[in-house]
């Protein structure tokens, strides 16, 4: 029964609490805004008969604060991320029109003249260097013996009679039979770079270079 004066609107009931947000409401998504809304409406509308304790209430503020914590850091490591990307895509920008030497075996040759190198992962008594064009054609060969592992080769190419444009590189190396593994660092024209989600690239008539594999500028 309502007491003169006071209506029974006052009277705390459990069917009354306000719906903060949606019943699928994903928490781990959960915004400051969001958190707050749900903190503020839970205390306004506990029984007064059964109060929480102040240490529950501490408990959610400090969860709050943890959540402000995040947000902030994760905002702030999207920032230096945006940057150090931008900065990337800047100093990449002045590979275009030039030639740089990367990890790879398509090298560029222009009138007849070209460079490569290779590395050996050990030491190798056997060395065959194939240069090929597009097709596959053998434009030169040249036999090697007794290199040691971990020095740079370097592969001189000088053909008047090759056209312009990118051949393969292809190094056999073998010790007392037995394969050995070559790395090949070659040189490219960039003609553009393009940016996607995976990183930034050096553009070639042939291949995307990642930035990670170019290894100097030349002219």
């Amino acid at each position: 029964m309502a007491i003169d004066g006071i209506t029974s609107d006052f009277v705390y009931s459990g069917d009354q609490k306000p719906q903060v947000v949606d019943a699928n409401y994903d928490n781990s998504k959960m915004s400051q805004e969001d958190f707050l809304k749900v903190l503020l409406a839970d205390i306004q509308w506990q029984d007064p008969l059964n109060a929480k304790d102040i240490s529950e209430f501490i408990n959610n503020a400090v969860k709050l604060r943890e959540l402000e914590v995040l947000n902030s850091f994760e905002s702030n490591i999207q920032t230096f991320v945006s940057t150090m990307q931008s900065q990337s895509l800047f100093f990449a920008s002045g590979f275009i029109g030039k030639l740089v030497e990367y990890e790879g075996n398509q090298t560029y040759v222009q009138n007849g003249t070209g460079y490569a190198s290779f590395s050996l992962s050990s030491p190798a008594d056997f060395v065959k260097v194939t240069i090929l064009d597009h097709e596959g054609n053998i434009v030169e060969e040249k036999v090697f013996s007794n290199l040691s592992a971990g020095e740079e080769y370097p592969i001189e190419i000088n053909n008047p009679n090759i056209t312009d444009g990118y051949y393969t590189v292809s190094i056999e190396a073998t010790n007392q039979g037995v394969p050995v593994d070559a790395t090949v660092k070659s040189l490219a024209y960039v003609n553009q770079i393009r940016k996607d989600k995976d990183g930034i690239y050096a553009v070639t008539d042939v291949s995307s270079i990642p930035l990670d594999k170019i290894i100097g500028i030349g002219g």
